[in-house]
């Protein structure tokens, strides 16, 4: 059974951007290395997918472990919290004629927790003490109720990553993002990254199926009324998928929502969004291709009456070599995302106001120790006819 591992598993991967794993408590409670769920860390093993579906356990209904006796038959206790901190640090250049280095060391700092709360309840969460050079803040924060009433059906409540049933980009190897999941269209702040919302995750009939409703804009701050959301409506988003035969899983997904403009931009105007797309996974050997396409359409993004309806198509293409027990990969990545609106949250290193955007990376890594990655690529920019080259490392305690 393929089942949807809500972010994932342990913290030794070199990426760009904050992920969601299992931390290196996990492995510390359980006294086992962390390849026993991954392959190359991040990206989880089969095992590790079950581990994290389980709601960070061995096997379902296990009951937490490494706690005190308090007496009380209602209340476990871990003897130690278990948190674990990870560290990114890269060197970037970027090559388009006026070239240039940036020494982004550090780049991330995080602190994570995360573990069973009772033999069915858990949580995880992570707080980004250092992001870019600034507090960053809670990302990842979700409480996870596991096989509920004794059936395959998962229900997570907090703020994750809407695109997780898809493909997790907390758990990419690249440093270069998905960026069709990054894309936000005008004004329009609804994007597939974090958003507060349910998701619940059931299995049945070989299918995986996946609901969520979502406020629909992010994780914005509150407002002056200590309110997240600003109106009425709510955002659904719902991903099936199937493993058709071994090495063969393909899915759907279909998102739709309406969101209104900000307090004090003059009258309300109501902009509504959809969805539609298809991925699939071809593993093949120690090669793996991962492939997602993506229609949106917002009739008004801008928030001003009477504007065009913008249209929005997005796919990427992934490729990941990694030879089994090997302690290297190689990875490529193929990104593109066209529309007739201002992009907004899509580029990394280069303007943020942009039509289209199209890429392709490729490079791969080194583990030196299993929490302590080496890892270099290489990106063009057709774009803006740029080459961005990266060299890194993680690591995690």
């Amino acid at each position: 059974m393929r089942r949807f591992a809500l972010l994932g598993a342990a913290t030794v991967a070199l990426t760009v951007s904050a992920q969601a794993e299992e931390i290196p408590a996990f492995a510390r409670r359980y006294r086992a290395s962390c390849s026993l769920c991954h392959s190359v860390a991040p990206r989880l093993s089969a095992f590790g997918e079950i581990f994290a579906g389980n709601g960070f356990r061995m096997a379902p209904n296990e009951p937490p472990r490494d706690t005190i006796d308090t007496g009380d038959a209602l209340l476990d206790l871990y003897r130690d919290l278990p948190l674990a901190i990870r560290l990114d640090g890269y060197i970037t250049g970027y090559l388009n004629g006026e070239n240039r280095t940036d020494l982004q060391t550090p780049y991330n700092a995080k602190i994570l927790a995360g573990g069973a709360i009772s033999r069915k309840l858990s949580y995880y969460l992570y707080f980004f003490l250092f992001e870019r050079g600034e507090v960053g803040g809670i990302e990842d924060a979700f409480v996870y109720v596991n096989d509920i009433a004794g059936k395959p059906i998962d229900m997570a409540a907090g703020q994750f990553q809407v695109s997780d049933p898809m493909f997790k980009r907390e758990l990419r190897l690249e440093y270069e993002d998905y960026a069709i999941y990054r894309a936000r269209i005008g004004l329009q702040p609804t994007d597939l990254t974090y958003d507060r919302g349910l998701m619940g995750i059931v299995d049945a009939a070989g299918f995986t199926i996946t609901a969520e409703v979502l406020n629909g804009n992010g994780k914005v701050e509150a407002g002056s009324d200590r309110q997240f959301d600003n109106d009425l409506f709510k955002n659904v988003f719902a991903h099936v998928s199937r493993d058709l035969t071994d090495g063969v899983r393909l899915g759907g997904m279909g998102y739709f929502g309406k969101q209104r403009s900000a307090e004090g931009t003059g009258p309300f105007v109501e902009n509504t969004v959809w969805m539609a797309g298809a991925d699939a996974t071809l593993t093949v050997g120690d090669v793996e291709i991962n492939l997602q396409y993506i229609h949106r359409q917002d009739d008004t993004p801008n928030f001003v009456e009477g504007e065009q309806e913008a249209v929005t198509n997005g796919a990427l293409a992934e490729l990941i070599v990694h030879p089994r027990g090997a302690r290297w990969y190689g990875l490529g990545l193929y990104n593109l995302v066209d529309t007739d609106r201002p992009l907004l949250n899509v580029r990394l290193g280069g303007p943020a106001n942009v039509e289209r955007y199209h890429t392709i990376t490729g490079g791969g890594g080194y583990l030196i120790r299993r929490n302590f990655r080496l890892h270099a690529e290489g990106t063009y920019d057709f774009e803006e006819e740029e080459v961005r080259l990266s060299v890194g490392v993680t690591t995690a305690f």
